[in-house]
């Protein structure tokens, strides 16, 4: 059974229990409330019918004149004598009716309230009976018995009864009515939620719930719109993480299949008796190139995976960049000669807060990609301290990168010319891994390039 079902079933019978409930109360309270006014009654009807007999003389125009009296009054009317003998009654019944003698201990009774009627209402009595004592009774009457039956005094109600039962039938249908319309009402945006739920839940994220309401199912509609929105957001970074990781798997792929190819092809070739001399020596260094850069693709490799997995990749502490600089100048002078590139390094002390072996790696690729992509000019590491930060520049003249190239210029093997960078020796994720580092110090990098005249990569670092 549906919610909107349930909750029109319970609005129905708990409304129907009620109106039922009331109307059964009404009946009962209107039944006790005229029983009570027709003793009240039959009290003042008995006063007035004692002077009225006590004033009949007696004679033939007697019973006469007690029977008008008894068709006036709506009652059934007894008289009894000094002894309790029944002598008169109207209509007649029967002596069995109205019993033949009154009983001594209700005659005493009687007698000492005087004229004061005594009303009886006794629950297995059909009938409403009032006893009175005529002490001063022209005629042989001294008591008077006046009786009633109760079914005259609730004859009215059935009237009345019929008229609640029609109200309450009434009441009932316009309840059903409006407990449907209200159900329908308050379950509307339950079922709108429940279906537009069930259809984000499977898979259509672009639903959208519109509820005008400023209740708790329009904070529910408006929750629900939310999350909806997040995980289109999400969906669309998965897709499009999705998308760079079989991108990332293919790029690996390929990096690794070309050094292999051509570590595979200088084997075959070596195992020829008649190569020369020089043509081995340069197969040997060829395979020997195409190894230490397949070392160092899985070192950037172990070193963006670090990155995306542990949270202790960085370990922050003072270091001297002097001692990088030094380091720098040592490794690349050699490299730098042989493309007659001017390598300028700065070695002066200056200290910073950062992980010393990250940023070394960060220094070494951006200094590494100046000499390769310079060819003339020259190479510059420089730093210096500002205003609390140290700024860490690499500055070179060399073939420089075009503007459409710079948004994805640090995307995982991303090159600006593919042929050109493979034929250098690069990985692909050099750049890559400087922005992973300088993320990871809460740092970022920047460049500044012009074609044909060179580049500037620069980042800072807090000074100590």
């Amino acid at each position: 059974m549906s919610i909107r079902s349930k909750l029109a079933w319970t609005f129905i019978l708990l409304l129907i229990f009620g109106i039922t409930a009331i109307s059964s109360y009404s009946i009962l309270f209107i039944r006790n409330y005229m029983l009570e006014e027709g003793v009240d009654q039959i009290n003042k009807d008995t006063q007035w019918l004692v002077v009225t007999i006590e004033n009949l003389s007696a004679g033939s125009g007697f019973e006469q004149a007690f029977r008008e009296a008894a068709e006036t009054s709506g009652y059934q009317l007894a008289l009894y004598d000094r002894d309790g003998v029944l002598f008169a009654s109207y209509p007649d019944t029967g002596l069995t009716d109205l019993s033949q003698y009154l009983r001594h201990d209700l005659q005493k009774t009687l007698e000492a309230r005087n004229k004061i009627p005594l009303v009886q209402n006794e629950s297995e009595n059909p009938k409403l009976i009032s006893y009175a004592y005529l002490p001063e009774s022209n005629n042989a009457a001294q008591y008077i018995r006046v009786s009633q039956f109760k079914d005259q005094i609730y004859a009215p109600i059935k009237t009345i009864r019929w008229i609640i039962y029609y109200g309450m039938f009434i009441s009932i249908a316009l309840v059903i009515i409006v407990s449907i319309w209200i159900s329908r009402y308050l379950t509307k945006p339950i079922t709108q939620i429940k279906n537009v739920a069930h259809e984000i839940a499977g898979g259509d994220v672009d639903r959208q719930i519109n509820l005008n309401r400023k209740d708790e199912f329009g904070d529910m509609a408006e929750s629900l719109n939310q999350m909806a929105s997040k995980l289109r957001e999400d969906t669309k970074k998965i897709r499009k993480s999705a998308i760079k990781q079989q991108q990332f798997f293919a790029d690996i792929t390929h990096e690794i299949r070309n050094p292999l190819h051509t570590i595979s092809g200088a084997l075959e070739l070596l195992e020829m008796d008649t190569l020369p001399e020089d043509q081995r020596k340069k197969y040997l260094k060829n395979a020997q190139k195409q190894t230490e850069r397949i070392g160092r693709l899985f070192k950037d490799l172990v070193t963006l995976q670090r990155y995306d997995s542990d949270e202790y990749f960085i370990e922050e502490k003072t270091f001297d960049l002097a001692e990088i600089g030094q380091h720098i100048h040592e490794l690349y002078d050699d490299k730098a000669e042989e493309k007659s590139v001017d390598l300028q390094v700065d070695t002066h002390s200056c200290k910073v807060l950062g992980d010393p072996g990250k940023i070394e790696q960060v220094v070494d690729n951006l200094v590494s990609n100046a000499i390769k992509y310079t060819n003339e000019g020259s190479v510059t590491l420089h730093y210096d301290a500002k205003n609390g930060e140290v700024k860490v520049q690499v500055q070179d003249t060399g073939i420089g990168i075009s503007q459409e190239h710079l948004d994805r210029l640090f995307d995982r093997f991303y090159r600006t010319d593919k042929a050109r960078s493979r034929d250098k020796g690069g990985t692909g994720l050099g750049l890559a891994v400087v922005k992973s580092i300088l993320s990871a110090h809460g740092r970022e990098i920047h460049v500044d390039s012009t074609v044909e005249k060179g580049s500037t990569f620069w980042f800072t670092l807090p000074a100590k």
